[in-house]
């Protein structure tokens, strides 16, 4: 079975800006360079689909000469911050409609090419068990709280139990989605009725969304905390 890898990469960034090739950490071309060199890096990847509006990063893209990376120019109307997601997913299935589809983010620079190789081989294995997709999520072991009090333990048992005791909860980190492309075309959606959940850790968990974020990660490659 063919894995294609998309890659969205849209031009402009409300939160942080150009965070896709600002220079990252002695990366002149950032988080994009440091991404496209892990995926072009992975065994298990068959191809790379970078979908994206922005000239800066089709030429950054293009200089890499792989056979395995195509780049897709795609419209501003399906390229602005009003894009939904929903929106994007569907233009995903149309782009890639046959085989697996590995939807990944530069924003995840922490998830390594044996990473990916790792969670695909996981794939592998899963859909053979009667999974229809995989997502990446961060484990949460902690006391949340909703407007209406606590989430994950009860009070009225115990006030304050053990963190490791707690049912633990899981935030999708979006660094990995992985489905056939007949979920797309099914479900409308990049993860079907039954998604197995990949914990990962802290580290290849992180995703930069805020400027905080963004120099949070640089401090922590900087340090020797996340490999890339």
């Amino acid at each position: 079975m063919t894995i294609t890898c998309f890659l969205p990469c849209r031009k402009g960034s409300e939160r942080v800006p150009k965070k896709n090739i600002r220079p990252f950490a002695g990366y002149q071309s950032g988080l994009l360079e440091i991404k496209l060199k892990q995926l072009l890096g992975c065994r298990r990847i068959d191809h790379v689909v970078l979908s994206t509006n922005d000239p800066d990063i089709m030429a950054y893209a293009r200089t890499l000469k792989s056979e395995r990376l195509e780049v897709r120019p795609r419209e501003d109307s399906l390229a602005s911050s009003s894009t939904s997601t929903d929106e994007l997913i569907e233009y995903a299935g149309e782009q890639v409609p046959d085989g697996d589809i590995l939807w990944t983010h530069v924003t995840s620079p922490f998830l390594t090419a044996e990473d990916y190789d790792a969670i695909i081989e996981t794939w592998l294995d899963k859909r053979s068990q009667g999974y229809d997709s995989l997502m990446t999520v961060s484990e949460i072991r902690g006391f949340i709280w909703n407007a209406s009090g606590p989430v994950n333990y009860d009070r009225n048992v115990e006030k304050w139990p053990r963190t490791q005791t707690l049912d633990p909860l899981y935030e999708i980190n979006s660094a990995v989605f992985l489905a056939p492309s007949d979920v797309y075309q099914r479900c409308r959606d990049r993860i079907g009725e039954r998604p197995y959940m990949y914990v990962l850790d802290k580290v290849q968990g992180v995703d930069i969304d805020w400027e905080d974020d963004f120099a949070m990660a640089q401090a922590m490659l900087t340090a020797g905390l996340g490999r890339v």
